[in-house]
């Protein structure tokens, strides 16, 4: 049997990318496990994968984990929404996902309308 050399797996980050998004991410010195951390590192990771499969269409051992990594970070949406919204909302942005859009959707329509109610209370 031939030996190609050590596998390594494609979509794991490597340190230096990984120490970026902590210090990019992290909410006080010293956090690397935080709720925000874990969901901007798993965004990561899911854009590595979906690279990866855009290449490999077959490798559904790949596609497995990329589902399964959706669903971790889905979790970490839903209890950071539920325990923080603010944070929830600002994560949501920076990392633009497709909540983000749902979210200045909102933010217009609201401003709408407060600017409707004040332009009523002028008349």
């Amino acid at each position: 049997m031939a030996s190609y050399g050590p596998v390594t797996q494609q979509y794991m980050l490597d340190k230096n990318k990984k120490k970026r998004i902590i210090k990019k991410y992290q909410t006080h010195e010293g956090d690397t496990g935080s709720t925000e951390v874990q969901i901007a590192i798993l965004t990561e990771e899911l854009k590595e994968l979906a690279e990866h499969l855009k290449a490999h269409h077959k490798d559904h051992s790949s596609r497995r984990g990329l589902l399964r990594k959706v669903g971790e970070r889905r979790k970490l949406l839903t209890y950071l929404k539920k325990e923080d919204n603010k944070s929830y909302e600002d994560l949501v942005k920076k990392l633009k996902l497709k909540q983000a859009k749902a979210l200045l959707r909102k933010e217009a329509e609201e401003a709408e309308k407060k600017q409707d109610v004040q332009e009523k209370g002028k008349q």
